[in-house]
């Protein structure tokens, strides 16, 4: 209980000032009027919350049973449009025309348009079952149909138009490929560039041996062991390469 009490102290009994903090400004942002200006434009009423007024409805149309389903003709309705579609009954002082006779000559009108008519051809039909069943002759393959069209057997023009694209670009391809072996056809080195590639390999043979004879007896470390291989390796291949162009008088080089 004593520890959370504060200590008596002479300090304590002196007034103290109050130190009031400093209050900052108010932030403000710069474009609060444009803001508020554009907020006023675009205000409009009832674009949120609906009309300001709403008519309430009557209490006296309240939702009844079955108000809303479909409602049927009556039978009484039904009945007076059946008797209105049917023909009145004819009176008693109605008489039906009499005497009225036609002077055509069936007879003879129909001999005359059997006489007179193209006979009807029948219908080509075929019998696959010996019950009788028919098919149309047409339809049902056996007529030579196909092969008697102005067409039949000719190659389409869309196959010769892609042979023709086949071939034109076979034909492409074929002049590439000979334009490029003749780029990388070989070349034949005349008598004066093989003396001067001869007397240039041994001058480089001689360079490399006149090097080769200035080293030290004793290789004792590996960079001079490394640098020996390397120089008999040069001399190796000089030696090879003089001795197939003494060897070979007709020499030939690839183009790149």
């Amino acid at each position: 209980m004593a520890a959370l009490c504060t200590q008596e102290s002479i300090y304590n009994l002196l007034p103290r000032v109050e130190e009031k903090p400093i209050k900052l400004p108010r932030y403000i942002s710069t474009f609060r009027p444009s803001v508020k200006h554009e907020i006023q434009d675009n205000r409009a009423p009832w674009k949120t919350m609906g009309p300001a007024k709403v008519e309430v409805p009557s209490p006296k149309n309240f939702l009844q049973k079955h108000s809303k389903e479909p409602k049927l003709p009556g039978k009484r309705d039904e009945g007076r449009k059946r008797i209105l579609a049917i023909p009145p009954v004819p009176q008693m002082t109605d008489h039906p025309l009499m005497g009225i006779q036609s002077k055509k000559n069936f007879i003879n009108t129909n001999a005359a348009d059997v006489i007179m008519g193209v006979a009807k051809k029948p219908q080509p039909i075929s019998v696959d079952r010996r019950q009788g069943d028919k098919y149309l002759l047409e339809t049902s393959g056996l007529v030579p149909k196909y092969i008697n069209k102005k067409d039949y057997g000719l190659t389409p023009k869309y196959v010769i138009k892609r042979n023709e694209e086949v071939k034109r670009a076979q034909e492409e391809y074929d002049a590439y490929v000979k334009e490029t072996l003749r780029q990388k056809a070989m070349k034949r080195l005349s008598d004066e560039e093989r003396e001067n590639l001869l007397q240039g390999l041994k001058k480089n043979w001689e360079e490399v041996h006149h090097e080769f004879q200035g080293l030290s007896v004793e290789i004792d470390t590996l960079p001079k062991k490394i640098h020996k291989e390397r120089l008999e390796a040069q001399m190796k291949q000089l030696e090879h390469d003089i001795n197939i162009i003494e060897k070979h008088k007709i020499i030939y080089i690839a183009n790149k």
